[in-house]
């Protein structure tokens, strides 16, 4: 299959200014990209809660490299939150990174912005997270929470004694290589559309970015992803269910679970869309970036066509729909 020439056949991506994708199998790459603005496989698109995934890996090799057990109480390694405590005292890492915490949803992105983007913002919305406690047992049901990241994000810094940031760039980006990845804007970074409009490149809040807000590039993204492929330990861990059948998708730590063995999630933010999908039996792993808000049904379709070969399942409103 023409990877460039799928790109070009699919109409619904004509007004996107910009799309790049690419896919690797058994470590051989093959890219794309298409619109009127200039893009390579290097330039840098925000990824949106494709985040979440750096997060889960970053936050499982750091407890592996400390013998901390993925069942370890949330209230064990952040201690400092127990006076304020009001969640499940039983509330697992598992359980936030598999997003089964029952926790309260009430920290949105308008609470959260109020504490600035201190050093320390980051642990005070862990605080309002466990705050607000629980709103079902822990363990029995799924739902798509950040609040659950803004706690694995807070262990993650509170394990390697530093901030997030370079507790994720020193555990996972710097080991990979992924010198692209990161939360800063860059030379290389594309502005993103809203229709016909033009966004400004802005910031984005520390006290979100365990859950969305990196920056990252196809060539990068797929680095990333034959990493996974290549830890298999680690990859068994992440992409090993932790729902119920009853649940409205199975989910692993950070990615959705397709039913011929796909892992894949997409990310939103204003301007940006992004998708990605690996199928770690056949050692492959794809991924498709665009500026512009509209273009998520065909990267889904997109990615879907590529895989479909490999696994005969077509995945494309799974990957649309997902909770991002």
């Amino acid at each position: 299959m023409n990877f460039q020439e799928l790109v070009e056949e699919l109409t619904s991506l004509r007004d996107v200014p910009a799309v790049a994708a690419g896919s690797s199998m058994a470590g051989v790459r093959t890219t794309a990209t298409h619109g009127p603005v200039a893009v390579t496989a290097e330039s840098c698109f925000r990824i949106a809660s494709l985040t979440k995934v750096f997060t889960s890996a970053a936050l499982v090799r750091t407890l592996r490299d400390k013998g901390v057990p993925l069942g370890t109480p949330v209230v064990e390694l952040l201690p400092g939150l127990a006076p304020d405590w009001r969640a499940d005292e039983s509330l697992t890492i598992e359980q936030i990174l598999g997003q089964v915490s029952g926790l309260c949803e009430s920290v949105d992105a308008a609470t959260v912005k109020v504490l600035g983007d201190g050093d320390g913002a980051l642990l005070e919305v862990a605080r309002l997270v466990v705050r607000a406690g629980n709103e079902r047992e822990s363990g029995e049901r799924w739902s798509y929470y950040n609040g659950n990241y803004f706690l694995a994000g807070s262990i993650l810094a509170a394990l390697s004694g530093t901030t997030f940031e370079s507790a994720l760039k020193g555990n996972l980006l710097d080991p990979w290589g992924l010198a692209r990845t990161g939360f800063e804007t860059s030379a290389a970074s594309v502005t993103g559309w809203n229709g016909t409009t033009e966004l400004p490149l802005l910031g984005y809040p520390r006290t979100r970015r365990p859950s969305g807000g990196l920056w990252s590039s196809v060539s990068e993204l797929l680095a990333f992803g034959e990493g996974l492929l290549a830890d298999r330990a680690l990859l068994k861990e992440i992409s090993r269910p932790r729902t119920r059948s009853d649940d409205p998708m199975a989910y692993g730590l950070g990615w959705a679970l397709g039913r011929s063995g796909q892992m894949y999630l997409n990310g939103r933010l204003p301007g940006y869309r992004a998708a990605m999908v690996l199928v770690p039996d056949r050692d492959y792993v794809s991924v498709a970036l665009a500026n512009q808000e509209t273009a998520l049904p065909a990267l889904a379709r997109l990615l879907s066509d590529m895989q479909q070969p490999l696994t005969g399942d077509d995945i494309a409103k799974a990957v649309n729909d997902f909770a991002a």
